[in-house]
């Protein structure tokens, strides 16, 4: 390689991307296309069109049938389950991976891009799921692949669940999976690719995240009624200002701040990469008491700011049933990321203080879209550091592709199917080799996209690391 093209690279970051052969990367590039194009949002797409796209793959590149099954609870909602044989001879469990294939609504007219069209321009690939998840879903598939050509023998089962409904619906695959088919499950630890991942800042990385614990998903019905009449005669009572008076008392009353071993750990260490008045910052808040200037400023970046605290946000809004007539019924959702140590029941009754107003009721709403009076009492997991034998293998992955990037335990912010391997009994961990910058984060947003190099660099880490967590020692 010469020179040129070398600093090229390290520029860009993209070395293990450079070390992918031409067949590969077609690969990598196909099954990709080909999962971005499948429609699988809850509404009308169809998550078993894709896993069966996907086993075809796998059947194709010589896995058995034995070992590769689609089976869900509807005809929409299939989930993979593809089993890569070990060589058993350490009599160790298998490793599980999960990752999603279902994504999130996406209305054309809000994109500049068809979201369901696979795009590449200006160095990015755009379509829904280039950053949540298909990337991942297609990285895995690609590397089973490739492990396979290579007739790699690891010394333990390596399981890989690409499954439904994770961003919503009534159908989740993975906690379908365990209820039903806990044999195929069932391991001595699980990776989620949903959750970690390399931090970058214009492409060059910072560090590389491995998630220890992750926030609590939550979301709550705000509900505003009175008996409505004709506009032409308005009155002080009216549902819509109930609602949107409550919402802005929210939005001006954040939760308090707070840290946790994982969210301490992290600002320490993140702290050493930052510069100026960032890393001061950084380093301002674990002090006792906290700066509260510095947790000011931090709070103003939406990746700290959700690091900080109990988030809760309006995302949706429905009221009224005529323009010329008032509001009988008002109706705001807001979502709540919890964190660990507190319960949904204890921010929903948060939530009634801070909109102190009786013509509000605010109820929890589950996973199967039932409206409950009250919420569960159930609290995020508690963090759960990642032992030696997946820090050690996912350091020398990091260290070899990523030399100047340090391996920082974090939160995730977000929610995801781990929550459903770990109540199975299941160690789960965050882990990525996909690079994004943090200020451009656009997964459930319009034109979400992921950098081409970043993708073929994910193929080649789950490659390495998959080699490294199952050859022999």
């Amino acid at each position: 390689m010469n020179k040129l093209r070398f600093a090229v690279l390290l520029l860009l970051g993209s070395l293990g991307a450079a070390q992918l052969d031409d067949a590969t990367r077609k690969l990598a590039h196909d099954i990709f296309q080909q999962l971005i194009e499948i429609n699988t949002t809850d509404s009308v797409g169809s998550t078993t069109v894709a896993a069966q796209a996907m086993a075809k793959r796998l059947l194709d590149a010589g896995f058995t049938a034995e070992d590769v099954k689609v089976l869900g609870p509807n005809d929409r909602k299939g989930n993979l389950v593809a089993r890569y044989r070990g060589s058993g001879s350490g009599g160790l469990k298998p490793i599980l991976i999960i990752a999603h294939l279902d994504v999130v609504e996406a209305r054309r007219e809000d994109w500049t891009t068809d979201p369901f069209r696979f795009v590449e321009k200006d160095g990015y690939y755009y379509g829904r799921g280039t950053q949540d998840m298909k990337v991942s879903d297609a990285i895995l598939v690609t590397d089973f692949i490739r492990l396979k050509r290579e007739a790699y023998q690891p010394d333990r089962d390596i399981i890989l669940a690409l499954t439904a409904d994770e961003e919503g619906g009534k159908s989740n695959g993975v906690d379908w999976l365990l209820k039903n088919h806990r044999d195929m499950m069932e391991a001595a630890f699980a990776l989620n690719p949903d959750s970690g991942g390399v931090t970058t800042v214009k492409g060059k990385p910072l560090n590389v995240d491995v998630e220890a614990n992750e926030k609590l998903y939550a979301d709550f019905e705000l509900d505003a009624n009175n008996p409505g009449g004709h506009s032409s005669l308005p009155v002080p009572d009216n549902a819509i200002y109930h609602i949107a008076d409550a919402l802005s008392r929210l939005e001006r009353a954040p939760f308090p701040f707070e840290l946790n071993p994982i969210t301490r750990a992290y600002f320490e260490r993140r702290a050493t990469l930052e510069a100026g008045e960032v890393a001061s910052d950084m380093r301002a808040i674990l002090r006792s008491p906290p700066d509260a200037q510095a947790l000011s400023r931090l709070s103003m970046s939406p990746r700290f700011n959700s690091l900080l605290r109990t988030t809760c946000v309006a995302t949706r809004l429905d009221a009224g049933h005529a323009n010329n007539a008032l509001p009988q019924h008002a109706q705001a959702i807001v979502n709540c990321r919890i964190l660990p140590g507190h319960s949904m029941e204890e921010v929903r009754e948060k939530l009634v203080g801070i909109f102190a107003d009786s013509k509000i009721t605010v109820r929890y709403v589950d996973n199967a879209y039932r409206v409950l009076d009250r919420a569960p009492e159930t609290k995020a997991f508690a963090a759960v550091l990642p032992p030696a034998e997946v820090m050690r293998p996912l350091e020398r992955v990091t260290d070899a592709m990523w030399p100047s990037a340090p391996v920082i335990p974090e939160m995730e912010t977000g929610a995801s199917d781990s929550v459903y391997t770990i109540a199975a009994g299941i160690p789960s961990y965050g882990v990525s080799g996909v690079a994004l910058d943090q200020d451009d984060v656009r997964a459930h947003g319009k034109d979400e996209r992921v950098r081409v190099n970043s993708f073929y660099d994910g193929v080649e880490f789950y490659y390495r690391y998959l080699k490294a967590l199952t050859s022999p020692r």
